[in-house]
């Protein structure tokens, strides 16, 4: 059975166990995700309907494309700008085609389970103890700028005068 799934403003065809490359979707390398956009689904020449249809993949990667140059030029100006691109892509393998139903994760429903009691104990504390971690810090408060005091006529004649710097004689020609 094969499907046209939609993701990433891009069409797919898929069937069972194809890998295909697909715009960066969140999840980490043995992730299971759902691609619930099914456009059109069938089997051999016939087409089926696709409601209530649901893709079923594994992340194999999270990878990026081949250099892209883009290369940017306006003849007789001196104009030349040259920029690379890579797009971020997520390597799939579809593992079934059929109804809505989802696969479990597969790192994620073991931990889950060993781990419900420590949640739990999590939840039971006041949630704000691990957020304000920013608000904690203290705060620096601006320093009071002190006024340029005006000076005196005594503080002036105190203080001693600048000279201007010397000046060097300028080397003697040989004649």
């Amino acid at each position: 059975m094969f499907a046209i799934v939609r993701t990433g403003g891009k069409q797919y065809r898929v069937a069972a166990g194809d890998k295909i490359a697909v715009e960066k979707i969140d999840g980490e390398a043995g992730d299971t995700v759902s691609l619930g956009d099914v456009l059109l689904a069938g089997d051999g020449g016939e087409v089926k309907s696709a409601d209530g249809l649901v893709v079923s993949a594994e992340i194999i990667a999270q990878t990026r494309g081949e250099k892209v140059i883009v290369f940017k030029k306006r003849r007789r100006h001196n104009y030349r700008r040259r920029n690379g691109h890579r797009q971020s892509l997520t390597l799939l393998r579809i593992l079934a085609v059929g109804e809505a139903k989802k696969a479990a994760p597969k790192k994620e429903a073991a931990p889950k389970a060993e781990a419900a009691p420590a949640t739990e104990a999590k939840a039971a504390a006041p949630a704000k103890e691990a957020v304000p971690k920013k608000e904690a810090a203290p705060k620096k408060e601006a320093a009071p700028k002190k006024a340029a005091a005006p000076k005196s006529e005594a503080a002036e004649k105190a203080a001693p005068a600048k000279k201007p710097a010397a000046k060097k004689a300028a080397p003697k020609k040989d004649a």
